[in-house]
């Protein structure tokens, strides 16, 4: 049986790379902002 490409799961995605995650520390709140500049439709996942 074939794998799939990308494994994880959506908890530790959320944990890792969620909102309240980046907004955790200063670099985190700086990609939020970046993004927000940039007009992205999604800010984290």
């Amino acid at each position: 049986m074939t794998q799939r490409t990308l494994g994880g799961t959506s908890r530790k995605r959320k944990r890792k790379s969620g909102f309240r995650a980046r907004m955790r520390t200063q670099d985190g709140q700086n990609v939020i902002k970046a993004r927000r500049k940039k007009g992205r439709y999604r800010l984290s996942v």
